[in-house]
């Protein structure tokens, strides 16, 4: 084959690969970036189209564990972002999410794992930059960061910006709302409010899994004895000891005096923890967190059949409308 031909075939094939890589804004939402120490903070905000520049309130999704692109997509199109339909309420606000620390914004799903998880390549393991930031204290501080930028621009309400967590994201908007910023208020979704061992022992406890119990108890005196190891493997010794640590979500909202929407399933492995924080709250005389249990309903809130999880029950919309219509009232 002519040289020239050959060049003239891997630059068609260059430029048609490009064309075929895609960008959050072929999903609709605007990238944003801003520096953190030395990272590359990248912001995705989802605005009704033609109100991208109007001032309006802010919804910020933390997200929970797992090292997973923002944007996932295969052969039929892209999967959710956020957990609940969001049509009905971009008329009042902007949502706005944060990426995981060097993990890509955008991928097929035939490139990760079954979980859905980022995998590097060349070494098949989690991105380093993900590993080295992935902890309780780092995103805090990330996302206090994030908070400060959002309120001075232009298109947000700056004394209206809510955070809400799920899961693992749950821990980071319980420390949030300590020290709150601009932040006015706070849903705390399926949270762990002792700290994540007790919620994992807990769930033993629940499944009369006495081995898997003195497993984890074994496992963490680890813990305790190398706090801020981090092998890159799994939960490491620093994430788990950043979310098992003396101050715990109860210790936030103790000190907290925004507003908090504390929601959570009654099958949850952590719902008897739960409890305990409303009693302790009650104790407390703590009148600015408002708990809704959400009878059968597992960690995702899904429901169950014939005592199985049925992910054909889905009511994250059914839990949204409850706190979308609490953050009108506060």
């Amino acid at each position: 084959m002519p040289r020239f031909l050959l060049l003239c075939l891997l630059l068609t094939s260059t430029l048609a690969a490009r064309s075929q890589s895609k960008t959050p804004a072929d999903f609709g939402y605007r990238h944003l970036t801003m520096r953190y120490q030395r990272d590359t903070v990248d912001i995705l905000v989802l605005s009704q189209k033609g109100d991208e520049l109007k001032r309006k309130p802010v919804f910020l999704f933390v997200q929970g564990s797992l090292p997973s692109p923002i944007f996932k997509y295969d052969e039929r199109g892209l999967y959710s972002v956020f957990p609940f339909e969001t049509e009905k309420y971009l008329a009042d606000y902007h949502f706005i999410i944060i990426s995981k620390p060097g993990v890509p914004l955008v991928a097929d799903v035939k490139t990760l794992t079954p979980r859905y998880e980022y995998n590097d390549p060349k070494t098949g393991q989690v991105p380093a930059a993900y590993c080295q930031r992935n902890y309780l204290e780092y995103y805090v501080a990330r996302d206090a960061a994030v908070l400060h930028y959002l309120a001075h621009q232009p298109w947000v309400e700056g004394k209206n910006i809510t955070a809400m967590g799920h899961s693992e994201g749950s821990n980071v908007v319980a420390r949030l709302a300590r020290r709150p910023g601009p932040l006015r208020r706070v849903v705390y979704l399926s949270g762990s409010p002792l700290g994540r061992m007790l919620t994992v022992i807990s769930g033993n406890r629940q499944d009369a899994d006495s081995v898997g119990a003195e497993n984890n108890f074994a496992y963490w005196k680890e813990v305790v004895a190398a706090p801020k190891q981090n092998n890159c493997l799994g939960d490491t010794h620093l994430l788990v000891s950043s979310l098992s640590s003396t101050q715990t979500p109860l210790d936030d909202f103790r000190h907290s005096k925004i507003p908090v929407f504390v929601g959570y399933g009654t099958r949850d492995r952590s719902a008897l923890l739960e409890d305990y924080l409303r009693l302790e709250m009650i104790r407390a005389g703590k009148t600015n967190l408002t708990f809704h249990a959400y009878p059968e309903l597992e960690h995702n809130f899904f429901g169950f059949t014939n005592g199985k999880v049925d992910q054909e029950k889905w009511n994250w919309d059914r839990v949204a409308r409850d706190f979308f219509t609490w953050m009108k009232a506060h």
